[in-house]
Formats: C-alpha cells, structure tokens, sequence
C-alpha cells in the first residue's frame, strides 16, 4: 500500500534545512574574519627585547620645603594648621622625599642609544633602564629636546644590546594596522594594538610635530614607548593622549620615526636640536577667506604677519601672501608648513609657490635657524553695546606711539564694537585695523574710502593686530 503525504506533514523541513544553510554560512564567515584579523604573537616575541622600561628619581629641592612659618607661630596655630604646615606628613615638614615616575623606551643602536619622551626623564637625578631580561642599568642623558618632547640616553653593558628595527613613516596610511608595548601603570611589557586614525595632527603643544593619531590604547607609563607597524618596525614614539579622565579615551599621538631620528641624530652628533625657520606668522584658510583671496577652495597657509629680520623678510614675503606649496609639497591645511620648514636644514634654500593678489609666484627662501618661541594671548570680548557705521564699529586714528610700538606705518584703533558685522567677524575693541578688503589702511581717511567701495554681495578681508600679533578675519558687510 502506498503512504500518502498528508498536507503540512513535513512542512518542518525546509525550515530547518535553511537554518542548518544559514548557520554554516554564518560559522564560515566568523572563520574567515578571524583568519584575516593580524596574529601580533611573533612580532611581540621578536621585539619585546629592545622595548626599555625607564624609572627616575628626582631629588626635592630643600628650599622648596621650608615650612613659611617659625615654630613659635605654628605653636599658636589650631592642630589643623600645625600638621600641615609642620607636621611629618606636611609638604613643609619632616622628611622630604624623593619624586618618582616611570615610563618607557627602546634601544635604537648596538652601542647601547635608547629613545623616549622628555617628560619622563624630564628634571630626573637619576635615570634606569630595565630590560626584559632584568637588567638593570643606569643611563645617562645625552640630550633632550622639548618642543619634540624626546630625550635621548645612553646605556652601556657588557653582553649586547637588543636593537629595535627602524620603519619609515612617511609611508602610512589611516586604517594600518599597529601595536604598542609599553609599560602602562608600571605594567612591563604590555602589549596594546590598534589602528592608525589619522596622520599629521598639529597638537596646540607642539606644531612642528605633524603627529600621527592611533587608536591603540596607551595610558601613562607607555610614554616614550615604541609603535610598531606590521613588519615589526618602529614607525612612531607614543607621546600623547587625548583625554577628560586622565585616561586612554581611543584618541592617541606619536612621534613620527623620521622626525624622531632626525632629532636623535641632531643631538648624538651636534649635542642640540635646529630647526628651520622662515619667520612668518600662519593662520588657516577658511571658505570665507578662501573667497575673498580669489581661491577656489579652501587650501594653504596664509601668511598673517612677517617678522622682522626674518628670512621671509629677506626673501619678499608679504603679510596676506597664501603659501601653497613648499618645495613642490602642496599646502592644504596651515599645520602642514610647519613640519616642512622645520624639517629643512638650516641654510638651505626652498621654494615656496604663494599667491599674491590673485597671482601664483614662485619665492626662493634661505631657511634660518627657529629661535626660541614665545608664546602669545588672544583675548576675546564681548560686545560694547551700539557702535557706530555700517560695520557696526568705531575708529580712530591710530596714536603715533602705538604705530612706533608696532613697527608699523599706520592703521585704524577700533574704539568701539557693537552688534554688527564686525563682531560677527571677530574684531574687539583695542584691536588695530591695517588692512581691508586687501587694500592698506594707513589712516582714517583710508579707512573710510575703502568702506565706501566694499562690496556687498561677498565677504572681504580684515587684517588686524592684536597683543602684538596679527591675524586675518574675515567679514560680511
């Protein structure tokens, strides 16, 4: 007798055949993502050796500890008062001791060379460096650089010295893979690893370092650390994190390789860092500003003051010249001439292309020798109320001993800012007007001309000098 199949008897199978499909599928897709995920097993292995872990002492200073108070004031002070400011625990009184911290490095040369940041040796009395096979020995600084914020040290042994392998970092690329090892919160050895997030981040610390940005987690005690690409060659020194926490937040810097051996050798050989220097004052180019210098887009670096006696002085560089490329090496951001110009030897010529008035020239350049920077505020106010003109500003002829102090021939002081264009723009009261819409403003009356003939359909210019340094704004009538 024949069985017949009865309708919805089996109607169970397709379903589990598709799951069984659907299963194996998704088990051969985990496999092949697991297959391609980097295995850092060997390169951890090959080159834990040459990774360092430093540790300073630094001695306080005795002066720093003297309690401001005799003991006949302390003895009329609440017990309060006494234990802090007399008492052992106090940071005036009983035994003083000695600040320690930890960081980490790696051995670049057989003769016993090993690199890390500056802020771990930095004020150090005396400096260890622990290898993985416990070695311990003392290290001498050779020299350090802070604007880079690298030491350099030098061990000495009699068996040899691990030696990690040098990359080169003018190659990478965002989304590399890369790792770290370090000693995080004294934890030797650890092992993080991470990708490359981005590459030439100007940090307000620090501009002629075009550091690259990771995600690979460093935490303190990994500075100074190296960051290995996936041939197990160093391509950076972890230098900074970004944080709100005081911890890793998945935003992390390091010092390029090439920048970092560059000044290695600066300071093996010569004992000090130089840098080139050109003398001129950047700010980056916006879409306002790149409208109203005649660009298409947004791009280069534009030249907001030129310093006296500098070699931009020398060579012709004006205020509101659009460097756009260095050396053939275009300019998109204003961060990137920095590294370029610093990287250059002194007493070396480089071309620069720059616009001018709408025009590109090309200006040779003979590369001085960066002197030690000063730093400068940018004070920004409110608005004052109601302000006269159709910028919604007032002005005045610029005092004769202003002019002299500034070096400059002349210009415009705004008295007064209200509500208007030129607050929306940027401009403060005390700031001091030289230029507008690229014509010059040398007095009162040119002042106002060039107001008469701004047009209204784009946004112009304004070039102003704020505590001593100028910038460029930018503003809608």
């Amino acid at each position: 007798m024949t069985r017949q199949f009865q309708p919805g008897q089996r109607a169970w199978l397709p379903s589990v055949l598709l799951f069984l499909v659907a299963s194996l599928l998704t088990l051969t897709a985990q496999s092949a993502v697991a297959q391609s995920l980097p295995d850092f097993t060997g390169l951890v292995e090959e080159n834990s050796a040459a990774v360092v872990n430093i540790s300073t002492v630094s001695e306080p200073d005795p002066r720093s500890q003297q309690s401001p108070f005799s003991d006949r004031e302390l003895e009329q002070m609440p017990e309060f008062f006494q234990r802090f400011f007399g008492g052992p625990q106090s940071p005036y009184g009983g035994p003083s001791q000695p600040r320690r911290s930890m960081g980490s490095g790696f051995i670049v040369s057989e003769d016993g060379y090993v690199l890390t940041n500056n802020h771990v040796v930095e004020g150090a009395d005396k400096v260890m460096v622990r290898l993985n096979d416990r070695r311990e020995l003392q290290a001498e600084v050779i020299g350090t650089d802070p604007r880079s914020d690298m030491a350099v040290l030098k061990i000495e042994d009699e068996e040899p010295l691990p030696v990690v392998k040098i990359g080169d970092s003018s190659g990478l690329k965002p989304g590399q893979w890369v790792f770290a090892i370090g000693s995080p919160f004294g934890f030797d050895y650890t092992v993080t690893s991470g990708i490359i997030s981005a590459l030439g981040r100007a940090l307000p610390s620090e501009n002629y370092v075009p550091f690259i940005q990771t995600d690979v987690a460093i935490n303190p005690g990994n500075s100074g650390g190296p960051l290995f690409n996936m041939d197990g060659e160093v391509i950076g020194i972890n230098s900074q994190i970004y944080t709100r926490s005081g911890g890793f937040m998945g935003v992390s810097f390091a010092i390029p390789i090439d920048d970092a051996m560059n000044v290695f050798r600066q300071i093996r050989d010569q004992g000090s860092v130089a840098r080139g220097w050109l003398g001129v004052l950047i700010q980056e180019v916006n879409r306002d500003l790149a409208e109203s210098f005649g660009l298409s887009r947004p791009r280069g670096a534009l030249i907001a003051e030129v310093m006296p006696d500098s070699p931009a002085q020398q060579a012709g560089l004006e205020a509101g010249d659009i460097v756009l490329s260095y050396e053939g090496e275009s300019i998109e951001r204003s961060s990137d001439l920095p590294p370029m110009v610093g990287r250059t030897p002194v007493g070396d010529e480089a071309e620069l292309t720059i616009l001018r008035q709408g025009e590109r020239q090309t200006i040779d350049v003979e590369i001085g020798r960066l002197p030690k920077e000063e730093g400068a505020d940018d004070t920004r106010g409110e608005p004052s109320g109601s302000a006269g003109g159709p910028l919604g500003m007032q002005v005045e002829p610029l005092p004769d001993q202003l002019a002299s102090r500034l070096d400059i021939p002349g210009g415009v002081l705004v008295t007064g800012v209200g509500r208007g264009p030129a607050f929306q723009a940027g401009i403060r009261r005390n700031d001091v007007i030289t230029e507008l819409n690229r014509q010059p403003v040398t007095s009162l009356e040119e002042f106002r001309d060039v107001v008469e003939n701004l047009p209204d359909d784009r946004a112009v210019s304004v070039r102003i000098i704020r505590e001593g340094r100028a910038t460029y704004l930018v503003m809608r009538p």
